[in-house]
């Protein structure tokens, strides 16, 4: 099939690049002349583990196009994605404008056949209505010329780092529209990802396919990440309260892990969420709540608790060095997730601000960052190794959990530290490792020795056992 994604962002590159490795012939358009000429060559502008093999692959065989000319885009494509994006604003809102500037687009060189009009960013609930009015007004003098479009919803629901694998090896496949003839072409689209074709385990069962509406379709992805972020913050809950009991959260996490209603994904404790979407998508949605007349303070609570979360290896750090002013603290990863170069809302810019705001010197390292323009690190020193970064620090934070952190020679790291402090952000590491290295090893919810709660049931049963052997 002939397909144009507009926007070469982390979804619409990697939707596009995926559909063209299946057969599909795509078209994909951005306006950054800049980004285009390297697309062109083969480079991707992002950095998504496999993705840019997956690009070069599908331009040998010719089935992947890049252009910065929206005309011949919405000339080449029977299904026009929109992948733009749709960052928050400071009222929480989603900023639509650029996909509202793509459906102008879309309606003005819109001509000849049948076309469906595929929303892939994330759009507040009502915008697939919202996109088929504005195509309709730049159509609205050519009507005699147009074969006819339909407008579909068709969530993502990629996890940076793995987004190739999840395109072309998804949980489900969402599709909302009230026009059988789009949902027959999308299912069309897909059929090779649903008979899972080129999925890694050709015998799993085929990809589910949810037909609903426009507006559930939105709603469902608001819904799942909120749900997810939801998760993380009560874990996350749990585990301070564990701080203050001595109970592991670790542990914790794992029992309660086991009950199938609740299952181990997303129970990892730590310092919160960041990234592009659930902190938008969670804010879009309490949003779109007060817009109704309803106010979600379940996902309102969820904000706070990731906002308070993040702060809370500040805390543990001024309970290590009490004055964090003129010490050193090295932080270990930036990025708000491993395996990519996002630091959009990462909980490390939270934490570098406080520490600067105390008067602390910061450094950082990490594997994707070697050096950058982001005003959030200003007033930070980049090391070009961890080993670098540790020299002279008086603590290590763990801000991203970057695997080759768990391989750091930390033997050879303790002695060049002012103290050999290590606050987990993540409970990535290993506590046992880290003590016998010469390391006071700090964690998110889990006793700094031992089972603290099984330790003070212990002491407490010992009076009790010494009464009944007197009796």
């Amino acid at each position: 099939m002939r397909v144009c994604v507009i926007g070469t962002g982390y979804v619409g590159l990697v939707t596009g690049a995926c559909l063209a490795a299946i057969g599909h012939h795509v078209l994909c358009i951005d306006n950054n002349a800049e980004k285009v000429a390297r697309m062109e060559v083969g480079q991707s502008p992002i950095y998504e583990p496999g993705l840019e093999l997956v690009m070069q692959q599908a331009m040998q065989a010719g089935n992947l196009v890049f252009s910065t000319d929206l005309a011949m885009g919405v000339a080449h494509g029977e299904i026009l994605f929109i992948a733009v994006g749709t960052p928050a604003l400071p009222t929480g809102e989603s900023d639509t404008r650029f996909v509202e500037a793509v459906a102008r687009g879309i309606g003005e060189h819109l001509n000849g056949g049948y076309k469906v009009i595929v929303n892939k960013s994330t759009v507040p609930i009502g915008s697939g209505d919202w996109v088929r009015r504005i195509v309709l007004d730049g159509v609205a003098d050519r009507q005699s010329d147009i074969a006819g479009f339909d407008v579909v919803s068709n969530p993502e629901f990629l996890r940076e780092g793995s987004a190739v694998y999840d395109t072309m090896n998804p949980d489900r496949i969402v599709l909302g529209s009230d026009s059988p003839r789009a949902i027959q072409m999308m299912q069309a689209l897909y059929a090779p990802i649903v008979a899972r074709t080129f999925a890694e385990n050709k015998a799993l069962p085929p990809v589910p396919v949810v037909v609903t509406d426009l507006a559930s379709a939105e709603m469902i992805k608001y819904a799942a990440n909120a749900f997810l972020a939801t998760k993380i913050s009560f874990i996350n809950e749990v585990a301070n309260i564990c701080d203050r009991v001595g109970a592991d959260i670790t542990q914790v996490a794992h029992g309660i892990g086991l009950d199938s209603r609740i299952g181990h994904k997303f129970l990892q404790a730590g310092i919160g969420w960041g990234g592009s979407c659930f902190p938008k998508d969670v804010s879009a949605l309490v949003h779109t709540a007060l817009d109704y007349g309803y106010e979600a303070q379940l996902l309102q609570a969820t904000i706070r608790t990731n906002q308070q979360q993040r702060l809370l290896v500040v805390e543990k750090l001024q309970q290590a060095l009490k004055i964090l002013k003129g010490k050193t603290i090295g932080l270990l990863g930036l990025t708000f997730k491993p395996n990519t170069d996002d630091l959009r809302d990462a909980p490390a810019l939270d934490v570098i601000e406080h520490l600067v705001r105390l008067g602390a010197c910061v450094r950082a390292f990490d594997p994707i960052i070697a050096h950058s323009s982001h005003p959030g690190l200003a007033k930070v020193t980049l090391t070009t190794t961890a080993e670098d970064l540790a020299k002279g620090c008086d603590a290590l934070v763990l801000m991203t959990d970057w695997s080759e952190f768990q391989h750091l020679d930390f033997d050879r790291v303790a002695p060049q530290m002012n103290h050999a402090i290590v606050i987990d952000g993540r409970n990535f590491l290993d506590p046992q490792m880290l003590k016998a290295a010469g390391f006071h090893y700090i964690g998110i919810g889990r006793p700094t020795t031992g089972n603290g709660l099984i330790t003070r049931l212990m002491q407490l049963s010992k009076p009790v056992a010494v009464v009944e052997s007197a009796a």
